[in-house]
């Protein structure tokens, strides 16, 4: 940090106070942080934080409108993923010294509220539970360092088809919010009214935010909710209610997980989807992340990975208790390390604009459903982009990937299609001979799977 020279028309006293005090706090930054040997700045470190802020925000508005589908209380959940987002951020900024931002994760919400709560009837706060669950299991399994174990028993092919099956569940979401697709009796759905506003906005704020993404403009998404969220106001579909308040109170959800109705056999497919879902999650940021940022050592792992890890896991029980769903590193942090952002400054920077943000409640809660479903559809394409890696012309690669890609959204259920991908990836290697190809890990998990569907349905 450079220190201006003092002017002449300060007290000396002054002067000399103020230039003690802001090299200790450059000293205490480097000390903390080490800046300069990561051949950064504080400046650089500040921009790449806002940077990944703005392309990550649209959380705030999104996070609260999925999950209020539960019946928690919206303002409480705006609150609760804004302060989880913080706490995940500086806990993984300040103790692992990454670059790396968290926040309740896109997909895993939509897990919480469409699987588990909507479609198997349990209450949001068992629910809550079940994320607090995964959290501890997914610290312990860090703390322990087994993630590596547990990573390479899974196979690639799963891995992809996961997040695949994810974005495809993420699309059908956003396309039900923005009208496009509605239910039908005979079809089961069809094609909604594509004159009607809902529809148009919708369409127009995934269009602008492609656009914005193919122009290299930061906060696509962000800007397109704010953008479409203004003209249902000008169309008056949405009543002004303020831009700032004082933050909604958190009492309806703050510690109202219920970890008893969570602890039952019943949810340990929840609970296993919530833990593998984060943690091939957060794995795959955490090694994009560091590689962008040249993090990595000689041979390409990554340090003090055991605390970020662990970082991940506690911003998740944490945000269990505050009252939100699954938080999760962003590989949205990779635009702020693009930018400049190299250490955990710029992930403690993320999380003070996030704590910052709860006094925005007022303009989150005018934000309708069809101007986050542009973002909702735009993540989704993202998630997608895994598929170029399958392996397309091994039928016994390609056929467990189309299961989950297909059963994920058909069953409104990214834990059944996560239990359908494992079972008919056991099943179609060991018909097709391939048994070589499988470890006892997958196939332990593909019979529980069974003994899940036989058992408790």
């Amino acid at each position: 940090m450079q220190i201006a020279p003092c002017s002449g028309k300060l007290p000396p006293l002054f002067c000399s106070w103020s230039t003690q005090l802001v090299s200790g706090f450059d000293t205490f930054l480097e000390k903390l942080f080490k800046i300069k040997a990561q051949g950064s700045s504080v400046k650089a470190e500040v921009i790449g934080g806002a940077t990944t802020f703005l392309t990550m925000a649209y959380i705030i508005f999104i996070n609260p409108s999925i999950l209020a589908l539960t019946g928690m209380d919206y303002g409480a959940v705006f609150v609760a993923t804004c302060l989880a987002a913080g706490i995940g951020c500086l806990i993984m900024g300040v103790w692992a010294n990454y670059p790396v931002a968290l926040a309740p994760g896109m997909g895993l919400n939509a897990m919480f509220t469409h699987s588990v709560v909507i479609g198997m009837g349990y209450t949001w706060q068992v629910a809550l539970g079940a994320v607090f669950f995964s959290g501890i299991i997914f610290f312990v399994l860090s703390a322990f360092k087994v993630r590596a174990w547990i990573i390479n028993s899974i196979p690639p092919t799963l891995r992809l088809a996961i997040a695949a099956g994810i974005g495809a569940f993420l699309a059908l979401i956003g396309l039900q919010n923005a009208g496009i697709i509605v239910g039908h009796d005979q079809t089961l759905v069809t094609l909604g009214d594509m004159t009607s506003l809902s529809v148009v906005l919708a369409s127009l704020g995934f269009f602008l935010i492609i656009g914005l993404v193919a122009r290299q403009i930061q906060g696509a998404a962000l800007l397109s909710i704010l953008f479409i969220t203004f003209l249902g106001w000008l169309f008056g579909d949405v009543a002004y209610t303020g831009i700032v308040s004082a933050p909604p109170s958190l009492a309806p959800t703050f510690m109202q997980l219920d970890i008893a109705g969570a602890f039952n056999v019943a949810m340990l497919s929840v609970i296993f989807a919530f833990l593998f879902v984060d943690l091939f999650d957060t794995s795959g940021t955490l090694m994009a992340v560091a590689q962008r940022a040249g993090i990595t050592d000689k041979n390409g792992k990554l340090p003090r990975l055991e605390r970020a890890l662990m970082a991940d896991s506690t911003a998740s029980v944490a945000g269990s208790m505050l009252g939100t769903s699954t938080t999760t590193s962003y590989i949205e942090s990779a635009s702020g390390v693009a930018s400049g952002g190299k250490t955990g400054l710029t992930a403690v920077v993320v999380g003070l604009l996030f704590v910052l943000a709860i006094f925005f409640a007022p303009l989150a809660k005018m934000v309708p459903n069809y101007a986050t479903a542009g973002a909702i559809i735009y993540v989704s394409v993202l998630m997608l982009f895994t598929l170029k890696s399958v392996n397309w012309d091994d039928i016994t690669e390609a056929a467990p990937v189309a299961v989950v890609l297909l059963m994920t959204p058909l069953t409104y259920s990214i834990a059944d299609g996560i239990a359908l991908g494992f079972i008919s990836f056991v099943m179609i290697k060991a018909l097709g001979g391939r048994y070589h190809e499988l470890n006892w890990s997958v196939v332990i998990l593909a019979a529980l799977f069974v003994a899940k569907f036989i058992w408790l349905g």
